[in-house]
């Protein structure tokens, strides 16, 4: 069996290890543009050797509506696209490889981040019992609750996703390797997937069949405009990040992987348990069959590098891989102090510290100013 640092081929990507920077939203792109601070963050952080084979970027907004949270970057514009040349450049110097997230946050927002102040969007009006990130007139940032959405449109649905299109393609015009499709966390797709969130009675909601329609129907339009062996999907099962929750977990992703494993995925992207929390947390009928859900994808047909998440540290990283269950391991939240993350793992040395209270919004302190472990050649 492969180990964590053996080299993976995963799509039209050749990796030179497993190991994945997850993505991490930071609230350092004001007026939605990328910046050199962030060329600098990311380059310091890939590079097979001493840190992540593969970048997932943060959640980057596909349109002007898409927008939860403040200052996070867009792709939508050419003023974007120019941006986030020199931020990949940067992955690329170092021998790294760097896919965009793709990101609409459905009602996980706010009108003052909205166009004209409008309500946010949502498969249904139901209010999330969630928080967003506003940065005020002074530049002080906190977290608020979210505003009320509105429910969608079919044409307005039908529009998201070439929404979705129109931003995997500016993606790989600015340089990318690829796009992640997230479907997690309690944001637009992972709400129309979610019984709680999408109360519909029309063809995208109510049955499971109709509820993974959504994913399905952005996920084809991405892979139909910049092919398949670039595209990856992130899933959070059974997290209540955002306000998330399903009757039936297991149910429904089953479903959702099973129209996903035709479509030919460079890799699905799962996170275990509570995103940011506990890896056995639950919910729904039974426990989640993390195993079963694989085997699902599996059995419709669907040969994309399967990548977990959520609370790994090296041993158990290691195992995952050496073991057969997963093929790619995400790490987030230890990159933050870590840029030479693979570098320390490997070595034995222990890991830096971040700072919870930089995590979002700031500058270069708590984002670009972690020291290396020891002098690498890049990887």
């Amino acid at each position: 069996m492969p180990a964590l640092f053996d080299p993976a081929q995963v799509g039209a990507l050749q990796l030179g290890s497993r190991l994945v920077m997850a993505p991490m939203t930071r609230n350092r792109a004001p007026g939605a543009l990328p910046t050199a601070d962030m060329a600098t963050y990311y380059g310091q952080r890939a590079g097979a050797r001493e840190g992540a084979a593969l970048i997932v970027s943060e959640a980057v907004a596909i349109s002007p509506t898409a927008q939860g949270y403040s200052d996070v970057p867009g792709l939508w514009s050419d003023a974007q696209v120019a941006a986030w040349r020199p931020v990949v450049r940067a992955v690329h110097a170092r021998g790294g490889r760097i896919v965009a997230q793709l990101w609409h946050v459905g009602r996980i927002s706010h009108t003052r981040l909205q166009p004209q102040g409008q309500a946010p969007v949502a498969p249904s009006a139901i209010t999330a019992q969630a928080r967003t990130y506003l940065v005020d007139e002074n530049g002080h940032g906190g977290f608020v609750d979210t505003s009320a959405p509105r429910a969608l449109s079919e044409p307005e649905i039908l529009a998201i996703v070439q929404d979705y299109a129109h931003a995997a393609a500016r993606a790989r015009e600015a340089g990318f390797d690829g796009v992640e499709v997230h479907a997690a966390n309690g944001y637009l797709i992972d709400q129309f997937l979610r019984s709680g969130a999408n109360h519909r009675t029309d063809a995208w909601g109510g049955p499971v069949a109709n509820r993974v329609r959504f994913l399905a129907s952005v996920t084809r339009a991405v892979v139909d405009r910049i092919d398949a062996d670039r595209v990856g999907v992130r899933l959070s099962p059974v997290s209540p990040t955002n306000d998330a929750h399903d009757d039936r977990p297991q149910t429904l992703f089953e479903a959702a992987v099973h129209v996903l494993a035709p479509l030919g995925l460079a890799y699905v992207h799962v996170v275990e348990g509570q995103g940011r929390g506990a890896r056995d947390h639950q919910q729904g009928e039974k426990d989640f069959d993390y195993l079963a859900l694989r085997e699902a994808y599996r059995a419709a047909g669907g040969r994309g590098a399967w990548m977990l998440n959520n609370g790994y540290d090296f041993a158990l990283a290691q195992e995952a891989v050496a073991l057969g269950r997963a093929d790619l391991i995400a790490v987030g939240r230890p990159f933050i102090a870590n840029p030479d993350l693979a570098h320390r793992w490997r070595a034995g040395l222990p890991l830096a510290q971040a700072d919870p209270s930089q995590y979002y919004g700031g500058g270069a302190a708590g984002y670009t100013d972690f020291p290396r472990a020891l002098p690498c050649a890049a990887g």
